[in-house]
């Protein structure tokens, strides 16, 4: 098949999530999508709606040269997998923390060094999915935010190190999002503190901010999201650094700020740290 629209690849594209509502956005812009995730039956809706949907297993080697195989030409790529964890530092399972790292962080180096010589010769771009938490601290949020933190660092040095080559790297700053992630978060089976943690006084209150409870359904509409976002990489000269979903230019605001005690006293009343601290001082 010959394809003469502008091209976008976006993984993790399972209906419900970000990369979905990408994928739409796109779609409705005029791009030929190709819309991607491990298990493909995750993206009928997508599929339903006329988008290309691709196998594509972005932890394995194998599953990313058969997607590439795929991919005649490519204008877009946009590093979109990815998952939550919460856990307190201490507490954090290493071995479970070096799976997030896999997949929020190498993963993402992977697909870019295999799409890249798709998108030398486009003159494309990279978008590379990161959070306002690389930049906020959050209380039980250090291995997700982190990791959200590598990637930046990732793209920005990404950014000047391939830019000879014509292509543009562009760290996506997303802010809350109305989506599944949190439902996703909540079925996990990963918001559970362990025996012996040292915040065992404080179990209900630290599981509840855990499984970010209060919080569901809140965010920018996906879809308003994505539409913001396209607009945003289909200018001319796409900005570096893009801010958007809710919250965005308020964590913009606080990640220039020094650190501060009542700006740290605002992130514990946001992630329900400030009763944990009241509970274990009784």
């Amino acid at each position: 098949m010959v394809v003469t629209k502008k091209t976008v690849l976006i993984t993790g594209c399972s209906d419900g999530g970000m990369g979905a509502a990408l994928a739409l956005a796109f779609h409705n812009a005029n791009y030929h999508v190709y819309a991607t995730a491990r298990n493909p039956k995750k993206m009928e809706g997508l599929a339903s709606a006329g988008i290309e949907t691709l196998t594509l297993d972005v932890l394995s080697d194998s599953s990313i040269a058969e997607c590439v195989a795929k991919v005649p030409k490519l204008d877009i790529l946009v590093n979109n997998a990815g998952h939550q964890f919460l856990m307190p530092v201490v507490d954090v399972n290493i071995a479970e923390a070096k799976k997030l790292y896999d997949l929020n962080v190498w993963a993402h180096i992977a697909v870019i060094q295999a799409f890249l010589p798709r998108l030398m010769e486009s003159k494309g771009i990279i978008v590379n999915q990161t959070s306002v938490g690389a930049s906020v601290t959050l209380p039980f949020q250090a291995v997700y935010n982190s990791s959200k933190a590598a990637l930046a660092m990732l793209s920005n040095s990404l950014r000047l190190e391939i830019e000879c080559f014509g292509v543009r790297v562009v760290d996506l700053r997303t802010g809350v999002v109305k989506t599944n992630l949190i439902k996703n978060l909540q079925d996990s089976n990963t918001t559970t503190l362990p025996k012996g943690s040292i915040y065992e006084p404080a179990r209900d209150a630290v599981e509840k901010s855990l499984r970010q409870e209060g919080f569901e359904g809140g965010g920018l509409p996906a879809q308003q999201w994505a539409a913001a976002v396209v607009q945003d990489l289909s200018k001319k000269t796409p900005p570096a650094v893009i801010w958007r979903g809710e919250q965005s230019l308020l964590s913009r605001i606080v990640a220039m700020l020094p650190v501060l005690s009542w700006v740290d006293g605002l992130l514990k009343q946001a992630t329900g740290m400030d009763k944990v601290e009241q509970i274990l001082k009784k």
